[in-house]
């Protein structure tokens, strides 16, 4: 395994994997004896088991060591990869160096574990071949992205093929981790950021959303619009609490994560971040949604003024494939005061509500607004009737909406999330 992992050139990145160079330092000690049979034994195992953890975390099944190979060369992102997320085949000389590749990832797919496990009396990866995954596990959209690709490796006949079911791979899904999840959270990591996958989305659609079919219109006139290539600006989702705002942006996710819409979640106190994380999705083959949720800034926050400067007025544009989502409680997104509109008095500003522009400006800068109401008592009575049927609760209405009204008195008012809240109760004591 070694002498192959060690030829490769394109995907030269394989070798810094830690399983992958323990096999080949676990192989080169069995074929030179530079081991005790134990030594070897463990060194098998351990990388047999690092498989098994990438399996339950991915939802892998059938032939795991197929599996994680696939795994690792849609992670990889190296010059083909990206190329070829970009425009397909490259063409050219690096098209025909990554064939080459291909003949010695072909070798790796097929490479068979008998002789070793059966000099060491050991069947680590012969338990492998035919992984199937606990009943009650839940499959995630990786897992289902990665058995698509595996199968058709699998049934590829030589590197040609390989090379055909990679690059259309890399064409439709992308290269790295953005191939395999649609949403993700940011970390820190040096002078950079690091993207954490948020292994199970919420697989929400508009239809769970009942009402607000205005709202729901034109956000997905936005995401149609910027996942077409086409100009959209930046959307703020604003209103009453438990509306669905968060909803309705996450349906959209789910409604458009196929057309390569993939979601970056970003917390407030990140957003000194945001210039990293803008530079690290800029000239990807994706359409990027960096959504901040329930964004709003007391009196003594500063940071919208960072957040201003990136939307719309730095120095460095904000990239075509990248649009700006938030929601909010407030129309305006920062508290204000009475003492903003009298500055010049309390303040000594020379001009007259300054204070209060500077507030105003940051929601300017958002140049689709889309406001959710709480619903009135007959659109509450709606989204109630809607729920219990899709739950199979059948009561007389009347009854049902006289519990409705006396859970939201009790529970913050009439909202969409309220109602779920009673249907929740409701299906739980039935």
């Amino acid at each position: 395994m070694y002498k192959i992992v060690s030829q490769l050139i394109v995907y030269s990145g394989l070798r810094d994997d830690p399983v992958i160079s323990g096999l080949c330092r676990t192989f080169e000690a069995w074929e030179l004896g530079s081991q005790n049979e134990y030594e070897i034994s463990a060194g098998l195992c351990r990388q047999a088991a690092a498989i098994l953890d990438v399996a339950a975390a991915e939802g892998l099944e059938g032939d795991l060591w197929r599996a994680y190979l696939t795994h690792l060369l849609v992670l990889d992102e190296n010059t083909f990869t990206l190329a070829s997320e970009r425009r397909g085949a490259a063409g050219g000389s690096l098209d025909e160096i990554a064939k080459r590749d291909m003949e010695l990832l072909l070798s790796l797919f097929r490479f068979s574990f008998r002789a070793i496990e059966r000099s060491l009396g050991v069947n680590c990866f012969a338990v492998l071949r035919d992984y199937r995954a606990p009943a009650r596990a839940v499959k995630t959209a990786a897992g289902e992205r990665l058995a698509g690709l595996c199968r058709s490796l699998e049934y590829a006949e030589d590197a040609q093929e390989v090379f055909e079911c990679l690059t259309a791979f890399y064409a439709a899904q992308g290269a790295g981790r953005f191939a395999l999840s649609d949403a993700f959270r940011v970390r820190a990591d040096g002078d950079g950021v690091r993207f954490v996958p948020v292994r199970q989305t919420a697989r929400v659609t508009f239809d769970d959303l009942v009402g607000y079919e205005e709202q729901k219109r034109r956000l997905a006139e936005v995401m149609l619009a910027f996942t077409n290539g086409k100009q959209a600006n930046n959307v703020l989702l604003y209103g009453d609490s438990g509306t669905g705002k968060s909803t309705c942006v996450k349906a959209a996710l789910t409604e458009f994560s196929g057309r390569g819409l993939r979601m970056i979640e970003l917390y407030k106190h990140q957003f000194t971040a945001l210039t990293p994380l803008i530079s690290a999705l800029k000239g990807r083959n994706y359409r990027f949604v960096i959504l901040i949720d329930d964004l709003s800034f007391d009196e003594h926050e500063v940071e919208y003024k960072f957040l201003k400067a990136v939307i719309e007025g730095g120095v460095e544009t904000r990239p075509d494939n990248v649009l700006i989502c938030a929601t909010s409680n407030r129309r305006h997104l920062i508290r204000e005061t009475w003492k903003d509109r009298s500055d010049m008095e309390f303040e000594g500003d020379v001009h007259h509500s300054d204070t209060m522009e500077e507030k105003l400006s940051l929601s300017q800068r958002f140049g689709t607004l889309i406001r959710f109401d709480t619903p009135d008592r007959e659109q509450y009575y709606k989204i109630v009737d809607t729920l219990a049927a899709r739950r199979g609760i059948t009561a007389d209405a009347d009854a049902l909406h006289a519990a409705a009204d006396a859970w939201e008195l009790r529970h913050g008012g009439r909202s969409g999330r309220t109602a779920r809240q009673f249907i929740d109760d409701l299906t739980g004591r039935q």
